[in-house]
């Protein structure tokens, strides 16, 4: 059984003429994600493999998230996630190898719960939720119970859909 993470990066500041990908963690966001990392490695991980996206709040969150813990491996910072669709980047997870059982991807909206909503296998609570979009700092846990490359529609289950407290 695989395990993959699909989470929004925490709470960011407000543009300031820097640009979209350069918008840093608002001081809510530095907590929500410093917060977070323990709770979410006792539900999914530890993580094989961390693919975050290159732009600046999401390195921030993965970085907060992380820690010390060695629960969570050095990322891969993709800068391609930024601008990905939900279908390319099931497409980059169909890629992993067999070693990487558990898999974290730390991204943005409207990917995040798109993916986790095409992967999911049910229409339930999880389902309902999802589709309206998650909320900064949300993590969904999926089962993954086929080899990544063949990851489809309808091929995981929502486990959990994942909060830090505040």
């Amino acid at each position: 059984m695989n395990t993959l993470v699909l989470m929004r990066h925490a709470k960011a500041e407000t543009e300031r003429g820097l640009g979209d990908f350069q918008r840093a963690l608002a001081p809510r966001g530095r907590k929500q994600a410093a917060s977070f990392g323990e709770q979410l490695a006792e539900v999914a991980g530890p993580f094989d493999v961390a693919l975050v996206s290159g732009a600046l709040r999401t390195r921030e969150t993965y970085r907060l998230l992380a820690g010390s813990s060695p629960a969570y491996p050095t990322p891969r910072v993709i800068e391609d996630l930024y601008e990905t669709t939900a279908r390319q980047l099931m497409d980059s997870l169909k890629e992993l190898g067999t070693p990487h059982h558990r898999v974290i991807v730390v991204g943005h909206e409207p990917v995040m719960s798109t993916l986790a909503y095409m992967l999911h296998d049910a229409q339930d609570k999880f389902a309902q939720q999802i589709s309206m979009g998650i909320a900064t700092a949300t993590a969904v846990v999926l089962d993954v119970p086929v080899p990544w490359r063949q990851l489809d529609r309808n091929r995981a289950h929502v486990r959990a859909v994942l909060r830090p407290d505040e």
